[in-house]
């Protein structure tokens, strides 16, 4: 008698009827909201400590419109969704505009992203993805060969919300570009590595994350990739030009 095909379209594999739930673990901890100090640090890095010196206006509230999409290639898993976030009085919220693709995905990983900002930031959690020296040791500074100054980054504790690499500054060192590496802690047994960049600019004077990029190996599931934008309409109760944004 013929054993029946394992792979067959019409009967995935049994291993693959959880790997959804398994691959979204590894974003569902990526909120967006582990923002620079803004205000002096004693880090042991001159150019971290030049970073840090700017007496910058602090993020305290915006209106933001995100586009998030998240997909697993080797499941055919793929979902988009399109949401206003808001920050005002120290309580983060958001309303869905549009979603599309696949149910598990948008609700287990979409959803779960904006819940989880939701939960860090009116829980006060935000300050454990922080850049401080509370929470990282500011190694080796170095230069790219665009230019762009880095000093790289060692968390001091295993947490979902450090990443294990480097932060890259302008060229002139006064401003950070982007934090880059994997996640000091793996969200769950089923992710091996989750690879982590985060994207950050002034918009209104004011520095904010712009965009998050992460790649996630899965066990079973194959590699999860997840991309997140961000389009600020206002930056602490101002208007933000088109030309800004």
């Amino acid at each position: 008698m013929q054993r029946p095909r394992r792979n067959s379209p019409a009967a995935p594999p049994r291993r693959y009827a959880g790997a959804v739930s398994m691959w979204v673990a590894a974003f569902t901890l990526l909120a967006g909201v582990a923002l620079p100090a803004a205000h002096p640090a004693e880090t042991g890095n001159i150019s971290a400590a030049r970073l840090f010196s700017r007496h910058d206006e602090p993020l305290q509230s915006f209106r933001c419109y995100r586009r998030m999409h998240a997909w697993a290639e080797r499941m055919g898993q793929e979902a988009w969704l399109d949401a206003w976030t808001e920050l005002k009085g120290g309580a983060f919220r958001y309303t869905v505009v549009s979603e599309r693709g696949s149910d598990s995905v948008r609700t287990k990983v979409l959803h779960a992203i904006l819940d989880r900002e939701t939960d860090a930031v009116n829980g006060g959690e935000a300050g454990r993805g922080e850049l401080t020296p509370d929470n990282y040791e500011f190694g080796a500074a170095g230069v790219d060969g665009d230019g762009s100054r880095y000093v790289s980054l060692r968390p001091k504790r295993k947490d979902v919300m450090l990443v294990d690499g480097r932060m890259v500054l302008s060229a002139d060192g006064s401003d950070l570009v982007r934090v880059e590496g994997r996640l000091s802690k793996n969200p769950s047994f089923w992710t091996t590595l989750v690879k982590v960049v985060r994207h950050y600019a002034r918009v209104g004077g004011v520095r904010v994350p712009t965009a998050v990029e992460s790649v996630a190996k899965v066990r079973f599931a194959g590699t999860a990739q997840l991309e997140m934008f961000y389009d600020y309409e206002t930056v602490n109760g101002r208007p933000v030009s088109l030309a800004a944004r």
